[in-house]
């Protein structure tokens, strides 16, 4: 039998949200504010969004008060849900006026694929249930009765939901009134109840869903009594669970701090990778889309960019830590050596990833990246290992040490310097970031720590200072970018020293002087700290501070 692609098409999200609502199951959904926070909520997983009306508010910067307009939250909603497939559920307040307001606002909304509205039996303008909400005036229920039969005459769409919220507790009148209240919203037509609380304890909550009995899907806001299980929801037979404002306080909370230490350093170097890296902020934007709509119609001739990893080492420093496995195996924060450069690739978008092994190469992870072996790693240098993964050379390349720790902008900034061979230079020589003897690098003009970038030469590379040629103007950190031209003088350098009597011990700084001898230039990047290398024991330590 022929499958139509109709056969697998996603219910409507007005219809998604009716079968959370009438699920079997406990259902729970989660407040997003604006396009970004709506896309988060969908990724990590939950079926339906509340559009929280603090939330939405909290983003404009005003009180929730109905200082923003219903206009204004029905835009921000239409960004809300052009990014979403799950459906939204709007905190509605009171309707925002009479039931001529209501229906106004379902037309709206449906126009917009906003799944529901949720309403509040309070007078208009409202204030936050949590602000003196014993003081607040609740609307007459013939009114409220009437709003809500407004707006289910004007849905055009059957399963639009519209959610009646009883502020009775909020107000300090009690159960009676509550049951009273959710007895004619549900007469009146609405799909569902949901019952409000500001105390720490459920029993409110609990009372009136034992007397409610299940007459109509009934949901909660457990913002107050948060430590109650949610299995006791389940067993009191609630349909619904809003987590209604931890996205905005989480964020306030997360910019509040970041701002605090960005003040303080006057940088951004120390946090940079402890915050959402931009790719991921363009990835949550739609950004690939974008970009294969740009190579269907526009074509694209942009080189992507690879990564060699020379790991083939076992690290004999380290001892008994390499004893069954290569030290780019080693777990540094929970995270091995291999997966943190990973990670760093491809937040460059950096996919196709070579690693050459040799010691212990079964006791590496291959997720997500290609390998090949130096066999000879026990009598060969660095270049013997680069020479093994030629078939992987490309002209937009990166070269670096497996055991290599970096700041991400590190990486990100060696992408966009100019030159066909760049050597990163750390020209913070008073930091050691290396036990063994550290790579000198000699250039052509020290780092004068501009705002610009330096057009800087390389002249030799030593493991010591000694040299005719004057002060070393930093050191190595064991990563290069080649690119263009640059593929050329490699491969014609790579093939000339293979020629070599001592090619096997040949290191990846011979490699680099011999380019440098050919008047091939090698430009330099600067950089001032934030890396360290994994050599020693002691390196462990350091680099379990470093990644914190």
């Amino acid at each position: 039998m022929a499958i139509h692609t109709a056969d697998f098409k996603t219910p409507e999200k007005t219809t998604q949200l009716r079968q959370l609502l009438m699920s079997p199951e406990l259902e729970f959904i989660m407040e997003a504010h604006n396009g970004i926070s709506a896309r988060i909520v969908e990724e990590t997983g939950f079926k339906g969004i509340w559009a929280s009306g603090l939330a939405i508010s909290a983003q404009f910067g005003v009180r929730d008060s109905n200082e923003a307009s219903w206009t204004q939250v029905v835009d921000m909603l239409e960004f809300m849900s052009d990014i979403t497939h799950i459906p939204i559920l709007l905190d509605g307040d009171t309707g925002y006026g009479n039931f001529n307001n209501m229906r106004r606002l379902v037309k709206k909304l449906e126009q917009r694929k906003i799944a529901g509205v949720c309403i509040e039996d309070k007078q208009f303008p409202k204030n936050n249930s949590f602000i003196d909400g014993e003081r607040q005036p609740l609307a007459d229920i013939n009114e409220f009765c009437g709003k809500i039969k407004a707006g289910k005459d004007s849905q055009q769409d059957p399963d639009f939901c519209i959610i009646a919220r009883i502020e009775a507790f909020i107000a300090g009148w009690g159960l009676t009134e509550a049951l009273r209240r959710g007895e004619a919203y549900h007469l009146a037509g609405a799909d569902g109840i949901l019952i409000h609380s500001k105390l720490s304890r459920p029993n409110e909550i609990l009372e009136f869903a034992k007397e409610w009995a299940g007459r109509s899907p009934l949901i909660i806001v457990p913002t107050t009594y948060y430590s109650t299980p949610t299995e006791v929801f389940h067993h009191a037979g609630i349909s619904m669970v809003i987590w209604a404002n931890q996205m905005i306080r989480a964020s306030v909370a997360a910019m509040e701090k970041i701002s605090r230490e960005i003040q303080t350093c006057h940088s951004i170097a120390n946090i940079e990778d402890n915050i959402a890296p931009i790719k991921h902020i363009f990835a949550l934007q739609g950004a690939d889309e974008l970009a294969q709509a740009q190579e269907r119609y526009l074509g694209s001739g942009q080189s992507e960019t690879r990564a060699i990893v020379l790991a083939a080492s076992r690290g004999n420093a380290l001892h008994e830590l390499t004893h069954d496995k290569p030290k780019i195996m080693l777990t540094i924060g929970g995270k091995t050596l291999l997966r943190r450069l990973t990670d760093e690739f491809k937040k460059q978008s950096i996919n196709k990833i070579t690693v050459v092994a040799g010691y212990k190469a079964d006791a590496i992870d291959t997720s997500g990246i290609e390998l090949c072996l130096n066999r000879d790693y026990a009598s060969t240098g660095e270049l013997n290992s680069l020479l093994c993964a030629k078939e992987h050379f490309h002209d937009n390349m990166i070269i670096t040490y497996g055991d290599l720790l970096f700041r991400g902008y590190i990486l990100r900034d060696l992408l966009d310097i100019p030159g066909e061979i760049v050597a990163v230079v750390d020209s913070a020589l008073e930091n050691s970031h290396k036990s063994g003897s550290p790579d000198y690098a000699y250039c052509s003009k020290p780092d004068d720590r501009s705002m610009f970038s330096q057009d800087i030469d390389l002249r030799h590379i030593s493991e010591h200072e000694a040299l005719d040629i004057g002060n070393p103007s930093g050191q190595w950190i064991g990563m290069i970018r080649i690119r263009g031209n640059g593929l050329v003088w490699l491969n014609s350098a790579l093939t000339e020293l293979h020629k070599r009597k001592d090619f096997s011990q040949l290191t990846i700084p011979d490699l680099l002087n011999y380019l440098v001898q050919q008047g091939n230039p090698v430009k330099v990047h600067y950089i001032h700290g934030h890396w360290l290398d994994v050599n020693s024991i002691e390196d462990i330590d350091r680099a379990g501070d470093f990644t914190k």
